[in-house]
């Protein structure tokens, strides 16, 4: 049995936040006899990755995603629990464990504004004291993956959002990350340039083996790119494992399309459907039917067998239909 790269077990944080009424008065009372309350962000949770996964992390805002992500990058202690990274306890922050890992953060930028990519370039090659050949073989294919190459010696402030990414993302993988921590890679990015990062992501995990801890709002990015999730809500935990299971969990149904024939079909009535089996919407000869998954051969039988049907097609709900139902309900 392979040993995790990634071990997380019975993780808790908990912030101690200051809080006062508005007004003068709370604020120089509060100089004094400051008042403070408990906000845990994340409560205890567990889980194992293994090398060369892809996972998503993902939940609402303020689930606590980029917390387990800064314990797990070691810029955060725990309040309780453990956590290995390659046999590193994460927030001892040892120069071996340093060079194991690399974050990315759509919000946040590690390079100077006001010099070229390829000078912060050199200076992290220095700061993780990458041989220059080794330094120049991963920068020339990390700038050919992402055809980056016209972007190197003009200012970051002079790029574009997408294009300041590329950078960044070329700036968190010059030494070859075991880990790599992407948050919110593809934030206010075009729809071209998400899916070229996308892409470039899922080709750097296959050349490299590299393990990509993923979190996104965009599910886009999760469902191209993450076989399995990990779903945080309220600090819990409460789904790991494939995004197909959560659906099956969380939406038991599926949706049947179906468009009738225009010519005879728009004033015929619907057969007598299977009990079940719900008409969800229907706009002349197009309807759209819900059943549980167990009643829908049986009636996708009965609507061809009864109806004028030109086209059919069985399908999930979208998988954004049903994250946005865990974050209103949870997972009972």
């Amino acid at each position: 049995m392979t040993i995790p790269l990634i071990r997380v077990d019975h993780l808790s944080k908990v912030f101690r936040v200051p809080e006062r009424e508005p007004g003068l008065k709370a604020a120089m009372r509060a100089l004094f006899h400051r008042t403070y309350r408990q906000v845990c962000a994340v409560q205890d949770i567990s889980f194992t990755i293994g090398e060369g996964e892809i996972v998503g992390l993902i939940g609402p805002n303020g689930a606590g995603k980029t917390t387990t992500l800064k314990i797990l990058a070691g810029l955060l202690y725990p309040t309780s629990g453990e956590v290995t990274l390659a046999g590193y306890i994460p927030w001892q922050r040892r120069a071996a464990f340093l060079n194991q890992i690399g974050m990315v953060q759509g919000n946040k930028s590690q390079l100077l504004w006001d010099i070229p990519a390829m000078d912060s370039y050199h200076v992290l090659s220095e700061i993780y004291r990458i041989p220059m050949r080794q330094f120049k073989e991963t920068l020339d294919e990390l700038v050919r993956l992402l055809q980056m190459e016209d972007l190197l010696t003009r200012p970051i402030r002079n790029l574009s959002l997408g294009e300041r990414m590329k950078c960044e993302l070329v700036a968190g993988l010059l030494h070859r990350p075991k880990v790599l921590f992407l948050d919110e890679p593809t934030l206010g990015l075009d729809v071209t340039t998400q899916n070229r990062l996308r892409l470039f992501i899922a080709e750097y995990n296959r050349r490299f083996g590299a393990c990509i801890l993923l979190t996104s709002h965009y599910m886009a990015d999760v469902e191209q790119l993450c076989p399995r999730v990990i779903l945080i809500h309220n600090g819990q935990l409460l789904h790991d494992g494939a995004l197909q299971g959560l659906a099956e969990r969380m939406a038991p149904f599926k949706l049947i399309r179906v468009t009738l024939d225009g010519g005879v079909a728009i004033n015929r009535g619907l057969p007598q459907l299977p009990e079940g089996a719900e008409l969800l919407e229907r706009n002349e000869n197009h309807l759209i039917l819900r059943c549980s998954r167990s009643a829908a051969p049986v009636v996708t039988s009965c609507l061809l067998s009864a109806c004028p049907v030109t086209d059919l097609t069985v399908e999930d709900p979208p998988i954004e239909a049903v994250i946005d139902q865990v974050y209103r309900e949870g997972i009972a």
